[in-house]
């Protein structure tokens, strides 16, 4: 090939992708040549385990049952609207809420801006009054400590040298967010340390029995069904949602989109709504909101017939929210999702774009729209987080005072009508 032949293929390869295709490959070329993805590993080097240490190290004396206690938790600094965060700071409030208190030790491996990330949880998070700090300067002078993620068990080993009492809850199966590698390993590792592991619902903990063959303490998922409900007055309902979350390949969004494009294709006429992230490279009409409140979300919901609710590591919050505002999700079918999600509602469809837009039309074609939608509502009508903040409260005060009698009421708290 001449220079000539060269120079005119990459005029025709430009004019095929456009500007928007063009800047693409340009920052793609500065992403590798910079080393950017370095930054979506969230630990220093130092940091990283080099093995799984079989005891580490606890108090040789408990408190006496009842009394206050602190409890340390580990996590990354929150952004606004982290559901992640949510869930983990409805935690912290219910031992709060038991006179307890809290630490919340937030891990960055640039460094941690304590001012500012106080100001961020005490704006979106108002309820929750633990103390902030940086776990790379040390944990300690604490009863307990509970790891969120699997980055924040290897700092725990890390910075909480002290005698205290380990816990790890755990909301998704972490080495699933990456290809088998590394990252991969470093995450499976963390289910393996001496900590007591709280698995949020049933598909999680038979995911970690079946990866280690060791028992985790089970607490049901939650969902608020006094903030996600259905709308006030009837309306007729039309269209789908679906969450976009482009950055998560738990989230399958590249299945999504090819799935959406299908059912636009066999319902031209039933608008599709997008919130979170913008989707890149969809080419079917779509109605983007951004960002939500919950009682836009709810609004959302409350107006649409159904919903595309994917996740690959765990059940999805956004499933059972769905419900509670009469819209019918359809979520990708995995074997050990039906322990969490035993509702007749839900529209499970093996994970195809064919299979799952499918689902979606059978969804918006069936007859009785309204009244499919108020029994699903009333299918989830008073569930909440309370069982969740009981369970969990319940298993870091038995493992700081071992009071084995509490633990047959709280370990495994499934509170009969209330579970997920």
């Amino acid at each position: 090939m001449t220079s000539w032949d060269g120079i005119r293929s990459t005029v025709r390869r430009a004019r095929t992708v456009g500007a928007h295709g063009i800047a693409q490959r340009l920052a793609q070329r500065a992403y590798l040549r910079t080393g950017a993805a370095e930054l979506s590993f969230n630990l220093a080097f130092d940091d990283i385990l080099t093995d799984i240490p079989r005891e580490l190290p606890v108090p040789e004396v408990r408190p006496a049952h009842g009394t206050p206690i602190t409890v340390g938790w580990v996590s990354t600094p929150p952004a606004p609207g982290s559901g992640g965060h949510t869930t983990l700071f409805r935690m912290v409030e219910a031992l709060e809420e038991r006179g307890h208190r809290c630490v919340l030790y937030l891990y960055d491996k640039n460094g941690v801006d304590v001012a500012a990330a106080t100001a961020v949880i005490r704006e979106h998070w108002p309820r929750m009054r633990a103390t902030v700090a940086d776990a790379a300067a040390g944990i300690g002078a604490i009863d307990a400590v509970v790891a969120s993620g699997w980055e924040s068990a290897h700092v725990i080993v890390r910075y909480g040298r002290a005698p205290m009492r380990r816990l790890y809850f755990i909301q998704d199966y972490e080495p699933y967010f990456y290809g088998h590698g590394s990252q991969y390993e470093l995450a499976a590792m963390t289910y393996r340390l001496p900590f007591r592991r709280i698995a949020l619902g049933e598909m999680l903990d038979a995911m970690i029995t079946r990866a280690t063959g060791l028992a985790n303490d089970v607490v049901p998922f939650g969902c608020d069904s006094r903030v996600y409900r259905l709308p006030e007055g009837s309306r007729p309902r039309s269209g789908i949602v679906f969450y976009c979350r482009p950055d998560f390949p738990r989230r399958g969004y590249e299945l999504a989109c090819v799935a959406l494009t299908l059912f636009h294709r066999m319902h031209p006429e039933q608008e599709i709504h997008v919130y979170g992230a913008r989707p890149r490279g969809l080419g079917i009409p779509v109605t983007f909101h951004g960002r939500l409140t919950t009682a836009e979300l709810n609004d959302l919901y409350g107006r649409t017939i159904a919903g595309l609710a994917m996740s690959f590591t765990n059940i999805t919050l956004v499933a059972e929210e769905m419900l509670a505002a009469g819209n019918i999700p359809v979520v990708n079918d995995l074997e050990l999702a039906h322990l969490v999600l035993p509702n007749e509602h839900v529209r499970w469809a093996p994970p195809t774009a064919a299979a799952l837009a499918g689902a979606l039309g059978a969804a918006v074609s069936a007859p009785d729209v309204a009244q499919r939608a108020e029994a699903a509502a009333a299918s989830v009508v008073g569930r909440s987080w309370e069982p969740t903040y009981r369970a969990v409260a319940a298993i870091v005060e038995d493992e700081v005072y071992g009071d084995q009698a509490s633990s047959a009421a709280g370990a495994r708290l499934t509170d009969q009508g209330e579970t997920a």
